[in-house]
């Protein structure tokens, strides 16, 4: 499936039909709610150009990935979960975090059988141009809140922050950053953190105390992607404060919102200049930034690349053909693969992937129908990664066919619609 990636809504604008399929084939991408949420607002957005905002919404929808994404958790329900001790969050190796997940145990093995998310049902639904009436309510309150961020206000409120002069650099935002946030008054940081990112008296309270019951341990330890959220929104807020960003565009707020999701993926995408000017000060040095651009312009190398491939092999439909990237490194995927992925991808893209028809695939999916139909639920108590699970089942809706391009092929679709 590829490199975790996560894009924002101006790198998927950006693409067609075909190289929207080609991104979703070649990486296993990270959808995160600000995107859910950003496209849903399209609906109250004045569009141009002779087209209703239900068709740009729904044509954004196609172009969504739908064969190999996944929709991340909310920031909030993570650090929630992180600040009570009930979940540790892996910030280092850009995995998603996804929702729910039915733990079964069947035969002395273990499978996690994840359904279609809420997020994905509704990007579906809007392919088909159908909206339900609490989206359009909910479309309407966010163009609401986005026209009430005050960014005046926060230019105002950080000044305090500069009894010494301003920053003269993004570099020396990121310096003071970090300077504070290893401050000796540990506690003082854990209270302004969670006061700006907006938790409630009560959440406070518990976790300060669970934070000194267990240590007064620095606030990077007991709580890595609270920091990791707080150096994000901390570093927005005295860029604009330092006259480093500019506070005449409250969708700034919004933009930024994307940098939480940054630890869960190998590679982020946007053709947004907020993005690419912050983004690297918050990426680990085995991730990557690709500018929407030149994404888009190697998915159309590689959809001319392909589209010289012969009829008849074509026809078998790309996941039958393009189960790995060219081995060409002049291609940027490819780079791509070769920096985030096992370098057995090579290797491995020698072999055949059993077709849905072959003996094989005939066995992976009866045992995969065993899991769902036949396996036993285990107990709320125990818990099962991914990682731990001998088997991970993952029920989603795909295009059949995206753009011009067939993704199965023929006899694994007879009968089946054009579309799901």
């Amino acid at each position: 499936m590829g490199p975790v990636l996560i894009f924002d809504k101006s790198a998927l604008e950006s693409l067609n039909a075909d190289e929207a399929m080609w991104f979703d084939n070649f990486f296993l991408t990270n959808i995160t709610p600000v995107f859910f949420i950003e496209t849903l607002a399209d609906l109250e957005k004045e569009i141009h150009a002779g087209r209703t905002a239900e068709e740009v919404v729904g044509g954004l929808a196609y172009k969504t990935p739908d064969a190999n994404s996944k929709c991340n958790v909310h920031h909030t329900t993570l650090l929630v979960g992180e600040l009570s001790g009930a979940k540790t969050i892996d910030m280092k190796y850009g995995r998603p975090h996804v929702p729910g997940g039915k733990a079964v145990e069947l035969g002395g093995r273990t499978g996690i059988i994840f359904q279609q998310s809420p997020e994905e049902a509704a990007f579906h639904r809007w392919q088909r141009g159908e909206f339900l009436q609490l989206e359009r309510l909910q479309a309407k309150r966010w163009r609401t809140n986005l026209s009430g961020i005050d960014l005046e206000q926060n230019y105002r409120e950080f000044q305090r922050f500069f009894p010494l002069g301003k920053p003269k650099t993004l570099t020396d935002v990121k310096r003071f950053v970090d300077f504070y946030l290893s401050s000796p008054d540990q506690e003082a940081v854990l209270s302004f953190g969670l006061s700006v990112l907006g938790f409630p008296e009560r959440g406070q309270q518990n976790a300060l105390s669970r934070w000194r019951s267990l240590g007064k341990s620095p606030v990077r330890e007991f709580a890595p992607y609270l920091t990791h959220v707080l150096s994000v929104d901390l570093f927005f807020s005295l860029a604009i404060a330092a006259d480093l960003i500019g506070r005449g565009r409250p969708s700034h707020k919004i933009d930024i919102a994307y940098l939480y999701y940054l630890p869960f993926c190998m590679v982020f995408v946007s053709n947004d200049k907020l993005h690419a000017a912050i983004a690297p000060f918050f990426l680990r040095e085995d991730q990557s930034f690709v500018a929407g651009g030149e994404l888009k312009a190697e998915l159309r190398k590689l959809d001319a690349y392909y589209d010289a491939f012969p009829d008849d092999v074509k026809d078998r439909g790309v996941m039958s053909f393009a189960v790995f990237p060219p081995l060409d490194d002049t291609f940027l995927v490819t780079r791509l693969w070769d920096k985030h992925m096992s370098p057995k991808w090579r290797q491995a893209s020698s072999r055949r992937k059993p077709l849905l028809d072959s003996a094989t695939g005939k066995t992976i999916i009866e045992e995969i129908q065993s899991f769902e139909e036949r396996g036993t639920p285990l107990p709320d108590g125990n818990r099962l990664n991914s990682d731990e699970a001998d088997n991970v089942v993952i029920k989603r809706s795909v295009y059949i066919r995206k753009g011009k391009w067939n993704r199965l092929p023929p006899e694994a679709i007879e009968g089946k619609n054009e579309g799901t």
